[in-house]
C-alpha cells in the first residue's frame, strides 16, 4: 500500500538529479535540509538495502539541533521510528537494514572512517576543504550539500559547483511556503527593511558578502584553556523564534575566551536545569542571564548563582565597546557563536553608511558573552569604588 507523502519542490528536485554531487545554496527555511532528509529516508534507504549513509556536520551539538532533529521527526511522521533501532550512544539509526550514521568532525578521525554510500553535508560551508576530501572520497554513490551562502569566496563555489558531475539546487523560502506558518514568513521578509545583504543572502539564498562588521578583533581557538583569571556563564532566553544560548567565557593572558555550550531553540525552563549539569556548570558558578526575571527566580530557586545583566539605554553599545577592546578567542566547536561573528553588523543609512547601532539579527550567543563582560567590568568598577572608600 502506497502512502501518498507531501513534499516541496525541492524534494523534486533533488529527487531528479542524478549526479554523484547535488549542492543545495539557499536561504533561510527554504526545506533544503528537510527534503534531502526526506529522500534519504523514504526513497533511497527503501531502495537499497545494507548500505551506509552518513549524515555529517563539523559539531556534534548543531548536528543534534538541525539535520538530526529533523531526521527523527520524519521518522515519527511516518510511523517509522523503532526505538531498538536507535544507538543513541554511537549516534547510529538502522533503518530497512541500513546503517544511518551521524557524525561531527569535532574528533579528526572521524573523517577518515570507513567508506559509505550515501553522504549529506549539513551546514557544507562551515567545513575545510580537507573535510570535503576526506569524506568524499570514501563516498561511493551520492554526495548532498546543503548551505547558506554567508561567504562570499568558498571551496564549494570554486572546486565544486563547477564540477561536470555536479548538480546545483538553488531555493528560497518560497519554494517551501506552503510549510511555514506566516510569522516565519513574515520574519525572513522583514529582511528587507532590516538589511539589503541579509535579505540576499538569507532571504533569496544569493551569496553576499556582509559589510559594517561589529567584530574584526577575534580568532578561532583549539580549545577553552584550563587555567582562566576568571571564568563565568552568559545566557540569553529564547524559545520559539530565538535559540536559548549558553556560553562559557573566561579570561587568560589579557584575552577574552568563549565557548558556545548550548544554543538551542524550545528549552524550557526545566531543560535549562537539566543542561546546566550536564554542561559542568556548578551551582556555585557565575551565570550573568538576560533579564528576565521568571526565568531567572526558577533557575535561582533551584541553586544556581545566576544574576540578571545590567541593562540600560544605552547597554548593548557599552557591552560593544567592552567587548572590542580584547581580543577574542573563540573555540572552533563554537559555530553558532562564529556565525553571529560573521554576520553581526552596524545599521546602514539610505547612503550604505555605518550608524552607531547594530542590526538586531545574529546577536544571541554574542548577547551571552556580552552579559559576562558587562558584568565583570561593573564589578571591577565597583572595586576601585571600595578601594577609594
Amino acid at each position: 500500500m502506497e502512502k501518498r507523502v507531501p513534499v516541496s519542490v525541492v524534494f523534486e528536485r533533488n529527487f531528479r538529479a542524478t549526479t554523484k554531487i547535488v549542492v543545495n545554496q539557499g536561504g533561510s527555511r527554504s526545506g533544503k535540509t528537510y527534503s534531502i532528509l526526506q529522500l534519504l529516508i523514504l526513497v533511497k534507504a527503501f531502495e537499497e538495502r545494507n548500505q551506509v549513509f552518513s549524515i555529517v556536520r563539523k559539531s556534534m551539538p548543531a548536528l543534534r539541533a538541525t539535520a538530526m532533529r529533523d531526521f527523527f521527526d520524519i521518522l515519527r511522521t511516518h510511523d517509522l521510528y523503532d526505538q531498538r533501532n536507535h544507538n543513541k550512544t554511537e549516534n547510529t539509526y538502522m533503518l530497512n537494514d541500513n546503517l544511518v550514521e551521524f557524525m561531527s568532525l569535532d574528533q579528526p578521525q572521524k573523517k577518515r572512517g570507513a567508506k559509505r554510500t550515501y553522504l549529506f553535508l549539513n551546514e557544507a560551508n562551515e567545513l575545510s576543504l580537507e573535510d570535503w576530501i576526506q569524506l568524499s572520497m570514501r563516498t561511493e554513490k551520492q554526495i548532498f550539500i546543503d548551505y547558506n551562502p554567508s561567504m562570499d569566496e568558498h571551496w564549494i563555489y570554486e572546486l565544486v559547483i563547477p564540477r561536470e558531475d555536479c548538480t546545483f539546487i538553488h531555493s528560497t523560502y518560497l519554494d517551501n511556503i506552503q510549510f511555514l506558518p506566516e510569522e516565519v514568513v513574515k520574519e525572513i521578509e522583514n529582511l528587507k527593511s532590516v538589511d539589503e545583504n541579509y535579505w540576499r543572502i538569507y532571504g533569496m539564498g544569493e551569496i553576499g558578502q556582509i559589510r559594517g562588521l561589529v567584530f574584526t578583533n577575534w580568532e578561532v581557538t583549539e580549545t577553552f584553556p584550563e587555567n582562566c583569571d576568571w571564568v563565568s556563564y552568559g545566557m540569553d532566553f529564547g524559545f520559539t523564534n530565538d535559540p536559548t544560548v549558553i556560553v562559557k567565557v573566561g579570561m587568560q593572558g589579557g584575552d577574552i575566551w568563549a565557548d558556545e555550550l548550548v544554543y538551542s531553540r524550545g528549552m524550557t525552563t526545566h531543560d535549562i536545569l537539566q543542561a546546566l549539569p550536564e554542561q559542568g556548570i556548578r551551582k556555585g558558578d557565575e551565570i550573568v542571564a538576560d533579564n528576565h526575571p521568571q526565568n531567572i527566580y526558577e533557575i535561582r530557586k533551584e541553586g544556581y548563582n545566576v544574576r540578571p545583566t545590567f541593562k540600560g539605554p544605552n547597554s548593548i553599545i557599552t557591552g560593544i565597546d567592552i567587548l572590542k577592546r580584547f581580543r577574542i578567542k573563540v573555540t572552533k566547536r563554537s559555530l553558532n557563536l562564529i556565525r553571529e561573528l560573521k554576520n553581526y553588523k552596524w545599521k546602514e543609512d539610505s547612503l550604505g553608511n555605518a550608524s552607531n547601532q547594530p542590526v538586531d539579527k545574529f546577536n544571541h550567543a554574542i548577547d551571552a558573552l556580552r552579559y559576562v563582560a558587562m558584568d565583570r567590568k561593573l564589578a571591577e568598577r565597583r572595586m576601585v569604588r571600595v578601594r577609594k572608600v
